[in-house]
């Protein structure tokens, strides 16, 4: 069986990532505009677990198919993500919106690691932890010149974060049966 070539997956994965990108950018602007298509609130919780799968099996083929082997910061992103699959999956299946309280805390943690693992490509002096036989700072991948694995997983958790807290404000309003926050009574 011949395994798909690294730099599909790369271009692809580097796709992928420009998309959640893009998505997060608006889950932001809608948060904060406070306007939020209909069919968005169904889409954000299934949107954030499909984040969440493509970006474990991102990981898993970049080191057990590519053969890159990942560093410390990058065993500690995933367990900052793994466990999104099972969390996001099952509330998408359950339409939780309460998810926000266990998958944005999981999620923030990944992305402050994911931060210090871009600066630390970007600057190899910061590299306290990793080891020096498996450096922190190489980049295995650079897509449109600036996606990293790294890169690629701060917008993932990003993007997780965000889609999320959509899908929390949306239920919010909904439960309090007006558009905007400032009509809602006190609870």
């Amino acid at each position: 069986m011949n395994a798909i070539p690294v730099a599909v997956a790369d271009r692809f994965l580097g796709l992928l990532a420009l998309i959640a990108l893009v998505a997060t950018v608006a889950a932001v602007v809608m948060l904060v505009t406070r306007r939020v298509p209909a069919w968005v609130p169904r889409a954000a919780l299934p949107a954030a677990a499909a984040i969440a799968v493509v970006t474990t099996l991102g990981s898993l083929y970049y080191s057990e198919v590519a053969g890159y082997p990942p560093c410390v910061l990058c065993w500690y992103q995933r367990i900052a993500i793994y466990p999104q699959v099972v969390i996001l999956g099952v509330a998408a299946w359950r339409r939780d919106a309460r998810v926000w309280m266990t998958s944005v805390p999981l999620a923030a943690l990944g992305i402050a690691i994911s931060a210090w693992h871009v600066a630390v490509e970007r600057n190899p002096a910061l590299a306290g932890p990793c080891d020096p036989d498996n450096p922190c700072a190489i980049r295995w991948v650079e897509e449109f010149g600036f996606l990293t694995i790294p890169t690629m997983a701060l917008i993932a958790g990003l993007a997780i974060v965000a889609l999320t807290l959509l899908a929390r404000r949306t239920a919010d309003v909904r439960a309090a049966g007006t558009d905007r926050p400032s009509e809602r009574t006190p609870a």
